[in-house]
């Protein structure tokens, strides 16, 4: 269920990232792009849990690490956009997927020549609108003021640290334009399609099995059919 895979770093050699997979060769190869920073991590069980319904209807699934995040040994602050973009497009040929399932504000990472859909997509400055608040209303606890003002300045001059994650100058100002993407082929689930409400709003990282249910239902029906679908 634990393999790694070889991506391609920003000083243009490789790390070896690891992946989380149900791999059986089987025909439809489902390429996972994780939500970014604490949304990965309130989303991971449930991201796990729908790949786990995906094998037992016969569909193969990978979730690839960032490099940067998890257990990888690459620095995050020196992490770009175009570097995760880059290291996605390395890990869907390596895997040999034949589609994606962007979650969140992983859809901003989400190669266009795979068909798929986008769980929620999330822009990029809107996910630094989420993770400054978070830390506005940390440093008032703690008896600081701190403006978004002061943050984007900080974040694009030196780099900021938000929700324990050190964000470099480069991602902080390729996050600040970054846009989703309208791609020919992917559909957007909304979070009304799945029902309930979404689990990156919960204070910390939990599960939900019925939107999992929903969600890999979503997926196995579209590329099964109604027959084969469990």
């Amino acid at each position: 269920m634990i393999s790694t895979w070889n991506c391609p770093t920003i000083a243009g050699e490789t790390s070896e990232e690891l992946v989380v997979q149900f791999d059986k060769s089987r025909a439809h190869r489902l390429l996972v792009i994780p939500a970014l920073f604490d949304e990965a991590n309130k989303l991971r069980r449930t991201t796990v849990e729908i790949m786990r319904r995906l094998d037992l209807s016969g569909i193969d699934s990978f979730l690839p690490d960032l490099p940067g995040t998890n257990e990888s040994c690459e620095p995050l602050d020196q992490q770009t956009l175009s570097g995760w973009k880059a290291a996605i497009a390395a890990a869907a040929e390596a895997l040999r997927a034949t589609h994606v399932l962007a979650v969140r504000s992983g859809a901003l990472l989400s190669p266009s020549a795979l068909p798929g859909w986008q769980y929620a997509p999330l822009s990029g400055p809107k996910l630094l609108r989420s993770m400054m608040r978070a830390r506005s209303i940390a440093a008032k606890e703690a008896g600081r003021d701190e403006t978004m003002a002061q943050m984007q300045e900080l974040g694009r001059s030196q780099g900021i640290e938000l929700g324990g994650w050190q964000m470099g100058p480069r991602l902080f100002a390729d996050l600040e334009v970054a846009e989703i993407q309208q791609v020919s082929g992917q559909d957007v689930i909304s979070q009304s399609n799945i029902g309930g409400a979404g689990l990156w709003l919960r204070a910390e990282p939990d599960e939900d099995p019925e939107q999992a249910d929903a969600l890999a239902a979503i997926i196995a029906v579209a590329l099964l059919g109604d027959g084969e679908s469990q």
